[in-house]
């Protein structure tokens, strides 16, 4: 196959990365290809997402990557606490059971000057029975103003950007069960903590176990079930100097990744890196997690910092498959006119987590911050995404190609999450090496998350033999796929 475009860098067993149809110039007839695999790549039956290049052969001039926007819903706590305030932040939300937990820090400033603390930070805890209101436990663990009936669970040097997490790692012990990292540059790293119920915390070691960064932001860790590996990521200033051909400037806010096999001893940090020409912008957040529909992938929604522009802040997306290299987009997930006081410095993070709701299948729930720095206490918003909503390949209204790679799959039937639009079609070919259709799909209309693929006529595939695909979309957007 002849290569016309390629950038970037190279996953393991991937194909390099693609550039992004709307950053080139090109005749109408012009197809961007890619290097096809050496050998077929082997999905099993995983979920599949379109939002990197890894099964992409070839993309028509017709079809371009869209990143969506989840759905703002409404508040599900304000900060309105004595202890908490308008500068309470680094939210973390996680499924335990029946309930959906969120860990939070709790602070307050003044908000006509926004250098002078009112109060002291806290770690706060509250939990929800359903992910759309959540409430404040007395839990009579730490005193504020004389009194503990209050929701605090950490007064300590880590309390400014404490992360916690439930281990699903299967040798977790009882007393482990709930890990948490946190710290400051102040007191020059991150320190890691057990709890056996997500209340009562205690230090694993007394020494900082990851020093190599700046830290004054959310610094998150958790359990990588798909690599067997716990995983942190934290805030670093960049060196500068030329990386992968380019110049990257020195003092920009950027992400340092770590792996651990115990919790305790990590390996030296590696810098998270993108395709060649993405934006050098200050990430100030990271909100990395494995995608909870699809565990071999990591997706993140970091929080992009623009110090000359008001200081204002704006969550993107990125997503990655070996944890340093992410595909990471440019357009805001939340955008400041989402419904409100998401405008002004820092005002408009992402919380570190998603969850799916009994009460809304097929959907994602994500929340961010809203109100920060503000005269009122600060909010959290519920947004909802469709699942594996995050970015999709979309046909135009004249219609575009996409081809896959050779690809090898588990037994079961090919399911597509997908939305045709009025007077658009999805169609899909199945083809051998040479490029000849051996089967063709009946036409897929309307919106499904998981819908079969009928077959109109032909072999759909060949048990245990390489498979591609062919995807003419018109008017319609793919999101993933799967066999199952």
């Amino acid at each position: 196959m002849r290569i016309t475009m390629m950038t970037g860098f190279l996953y393991p067993g991937s194909i390099p990365r693609v550039l992004d149809m709307r950053m080139l110039s090109v005749p109408a007839f012009v197809l961007i290809s890619c290097m096809a695999h050496a050998d077929p790549i082997d999905i099993g039956n995983r979920l599949e997402l379109f939002a990197d290049d890894y099964l992409i052969s070839e993309m028509g001039e017709g079809v371009t990557r869209k990143v969506h926007q989840p759905e703002p819903k409404g508040v599900v706590l304000t900060a309105d606490a004595g202890w908490e305030g308008n500068t309470s932040g680094y939210y973390t939300v996680f499924r335990d059971n029946d309930l959906v937990k969120m860990i939070y820090r709790g602070w307050a400033h003044q908000p006509d000057k926004i250098v002078k603390e009112l109060h002291r930070e806290f770690t706060c805890y509250a939990e929800s029975k359903d992910g759309l209101t959540f409430t404040k436990p007395e839990l009579g663990l730490h005193e504020w103003e004389g009194s503990k009936a209050n929701n605090i669970i950490l007064d300590d040097n880590s309390t400014h950007n404490f992360a916690a997490f439930k281990d699903a790692n299967p040798d977790c012990p009882p007393e482990a069960l709930y890990k948490g990292i946190g710290g400051e540059k102040k007191v020059g790293g991150l320190f890691v903590y057990q709890s056996p119920d997500g209340i009562h915390w205690k230090k694993i070691k007394e020494e900082a176990v990851i020093t190599d960064g700046a830290f004054d932001s959310q610094n998150i860790a958790f359990w990588d079930n798909h690599a067997k590996l716990y995983r942190a990521y934290y805030r670093i200033f960049s060196e500068g100097g030329t990386e992968g051909g380019e110049w990257k400037p020195k003092g920009v806010r950027a992400i340092r990744t770590s792996t651990s096999k115990d919790y305790v001893n990590w390996e030296p940090g590696t810098n998270v890196t993108y395709p060649k020409g993405t934006p050098h912008q200050h990430l100030y957040t990271n909100a990395v997690q494995p995608y909870l529909r699809a565990p071999h992938l990591l997706v993140g929604f970091p929080t992009r910092y623009l110090p000359d522009e008001g200081q204002r802040v704006e969550p993107i997306f990125m997503m990655s498959r070996d944890g340093v290299h992410f595909r990471r987009y440019n357009d805001p997930v939340v955008p400041e006119s989402a419904p409100s006081d998401r405008a002004g410095n820092r005002s408009n993070y992402m919380v570190w987590g998603m969850v799916e709701l009994p009460s809304e299948p097929g959907k994602l729930s994500v929340y961010a911050t809203e109100a920060y720095y503000g005269p009122v206490p600060g909010r959290v918003r519920r947004f909802v995404y469709r699942a594996d909503g995050f970015v999709s390949l979309r046909g135009s209204e004249k219609g575009g190609r996409v081809v896959t790679n050779p690809f090898q799959a588990g037994k079961g039937s090919l399911v597509l999450n997908y939305t045709v639009r009025k007077g658009g079609s999805l169609l899909v070919e199945r083809l051998n090496e040479k490029g000849e259709v051996l089967a063709k799909s009946k036409p897929l209309k309307g919106d499904s998350i998981a819908a079969p693929v009928e077959w109109a006529n032909g072999t759909p595939f060949q048990e245990g033999g390489a498979r591609k695909l062919r995807f003419t979309l018109r008017n319609a957007d793919l999101y993933s796929m799967k066999y199952e």
